[in-house]
């Protein structure tokens, strides 16, 4: 057991091919270090700088402005859908109204609220007169026309500098901005299949839009002056437009011809709507007349003289027999087909700029002022 170590070593057998050889590996096996291996260079012998430290972390300061605890805020939102799945839950068990369950002043009626298509016989419940929400641009100029996309999802607006901006209509939030015409943007449309949107701008151009905001169309001298406004057809085939040279133009959509040229106002022609069901346009303009006109012979019918100064829209009902009109007169009228005026309407202090009737109560419009002002109106 206690002997010499290289005898010992001798007496050892030799191991077999194949054989792991366990223990260390015998001296004359190990590699000496040599004298060039274990001579450092000058340069280790004096290390370098220490690297910079990493300052301590400052919540409130300006170099971690991404991780700065910011003050919690509320965000609004309009969220319609829990409304659409209770009036489907219980529209099978409803007959009319006289089922429906009747609304409380507390919160936790709520969970009853159904939407506006629900309420038929009851106009005051698509009253929106609650302030939601201000959504500024980056671009500051001035918006020309706002339209809903035909889901009621987005929002978009035309500028005076010739561009789109979307906005979402739930969050309030930007979501993408187009420069769509090298001119002010004045009018805006959808088609009814909800497939096609056309834009008219001051240079007299008007474009075509797809529902992904793609441009495939451009006709640049439509008007030799600004396009004020645009409308379709029921069929969706044609289309006509107004301008600030004095006349009305019927276009075949899928062409983007001009098929004629009404000529009758004696001044710029601000506003033109076609009627829901048959061939028949409805105009108005600076020379204070409001004009009926025939799209497929193109001749006048009527003019209507109720107006002291410029038309500035004028408007179709959904029955097709009351006709909006509103003017810098601050006064509002709605006029029977080929009859005397139905109703005036008084109560704005400025030029009345914009009229939309309700889709579903054909008795409920809404007006704006350019004072800023909205108005809430109910015919009779």
């Amino acid at each position: 057991m206690y002997g010499d170590p290289q005898q010992q070593q001798q007496n050892q057998p030799h191991p077999q091919a194949g054989e792991f050889q366990r223990g260390p590996p015998p001296p004359q096996m190990m590699r000496q270090p040599s004298a060039s291996s274990t001579t450092l260079n000058s340069e280790y012998h004096h290390p370098g700088a220490p690297p910079p430290q990493m300052p301590p972390y400052d919540a409130h300061g300006d170099n971690f402005a991404a991780k700065r605890m910011r003050k919690l805020t509320q965000r609004r939102a309009v969220d319609y859908t829990s409304t659409v799945v209770r009036y489907m839950q219980i529209r099978m068990s409803q007959r009319d109204s006289r089922d429906r369950t009747t609304l409380q002043p507390t919160p936790a009626a709520a969970i009853d609220m159904l939407p506006t298509a629900a309420y038929l016989d009851n106009p005051s419940t698509s009253f929106a007169a609650k302030f939601v929400h201000t959504s500024l641009n980056k671009n500051r100029c001035s918006i020309n026309r706002v339209l809903w996309t035909p889901t009621g999802r987005r929002l978009i607006t035309g500028s005076q500098s010739g561009e789109f901006t979307l906005w979402n209509g739930q969050s309030f939030n930007f979501e993408m901005i187009l420069q769509a015409h090298d001119q002010a943007i004045r009018s805006m449309v959808w088609s009814h299949n909800d497939n096609w949107m056309v834009s008219g701008d001051d240079g007299g151009a008007i474009k075509y839009w797809q529902n992904n905001m793609n441009n495939v169309k451009v006709n640049k001298s439509a008007h030799k002056e600004s396009v004020r406004d645009l409308s379709f057809c029921r069929t969706d085939l044609k289309f006509c437009s107004c301008s600030d040279d004095t006349t009305v133009k019927v276009w075949d959509f899928a062409r983007c011809q001009e098929e004629r040229s009404l000529t009758g106002h004696g001044w710029d022609v601000k506003s033109v709507d076609w009627h829901p069901t048959k061939s028949l346009l409805v105009s108005g303009g600076k020379d204070n007349v409001v004009k009926l006109w025939d799209a497929k012979t193109g001749r006048e019918l009527c003019s209507f003289h109720g107006h002291k100064n410029t038309v500035l829209c004028v408007k179709w009902n959904q029955n097709g027999n009351w006709v909006l009109t509103a003017a810098k007169d601050q006064i509002i009228k709605v006029t029977i087909l080929f009859l005397p005026e139905l109703e005036s309407f008084r109560g704005h202090r400025k030029d009345v700029t914009a009229l939309a009737w309700h889709p579903f109560h054909e008795e409920y419009f809404v007006s704006g002022s350019f004072d800023g002002s909205i108005f809430h109106w109910l015919v009779g």
